[in-house]
């Protein structure tokens, strides 16, 4: 787990970051992520997607949570993913090949909870991340992505339910890491293990990280080659 925890007696002290994943796998995993990726294609719906001839990793959060910013991180890439600052842009299943020869995929869920869109649109989205996270068998973890400024939401645990329900592994990434004092992020790293802790689909260790400082990176690329080895 990464574990983040205030110094003794400080009320914004320097973080202490427990690693989860030894030295050889974080390089193994930043030696990946420093080859081909390319986005491959977006989905509307089941019939869009690729063939499931190889492992996937979804990437799942709130509106505006900073998936975008996550996943150009994860990929050491500016524009792999696009960024926005209206909520709800990302409408569809978005598919990226990693590795050459080809070795899994990532893929982009469309963002949940606030979105400025007709809610007949909303419904589709939800039908769609439903039906993907049923019925998709190169899926093998999904990673969800929960704003360490407001911790697990109701909104979440829709979406906690949902995942339990299809029965698809899934780990926690808290974001936006270095926007909230170090007491503050260590308590809500805490709430979410505890919250997490009795869901039956839920990996029982959580990441946390910063798009913006780099802040647990190299632990979610080992996360995701553990997810897909």
């Amino acid at each position: 787990m990464v574990a983040v925890s205030p110094a003794s007696g400080a009320q914004d002290g320097p973080r202490q970051v427990t690693s989860p994943f030894d030295d050889d796998a974080i390089e193994a995993a930043r030696k990946i992520f420093s080859g081909p990726i390319a986005f491959l294609r977006s989905a509307p719906a089941l019939e869009h997607m690729p063939e499931p001839v190889v492992p996937e990793v979804a990437f799942a959060g709130r509106s505006n949570v900073g998936k975008s910013s996550l996943l150009n991180a994860l990929t050491n890439r500016n524009g792999l993913a696009r960024t926005s600052n209206t909520p709800g842009r990302t409408q569809e299943l978005n598919f990226f090949d990693v590795g050459e020869p080809l070795a899994f995929r990532l893929v982009d869920m469309p963002g949940y909870g606030f979105a400025k869109a007709p809610k007949d649109v909303v419904r589709k989205w939800r039908f769609l991340v439903n039906d993907f996270l049923r019925g998709r068998q190169a899926l093998k973890r999904s990673l969800l992505l929960i704003d360490s400024r407001h911790g697990i939401k109701d909104v979440d645990r829709d979406i906690l339910k949902m995942l339990d329900a299809a029965a698809v592994s899934y780990r926690i990434v808290l974001t936006k890491a270095d926007k909230v004092k170090a007491s503050e992020l260590a308590e809500v790293t805490e709430r979410t293990i505890e919250e997490v802790r009795k869901r039956p689909a839920a990996h029982p260790d959580i990441l946390v990280t910063s798009s913006e400082g780099g802040m647990g990176i190299p632990e979610l690329r080992a996360a995701v080659i553990e997810a897909v080895s």
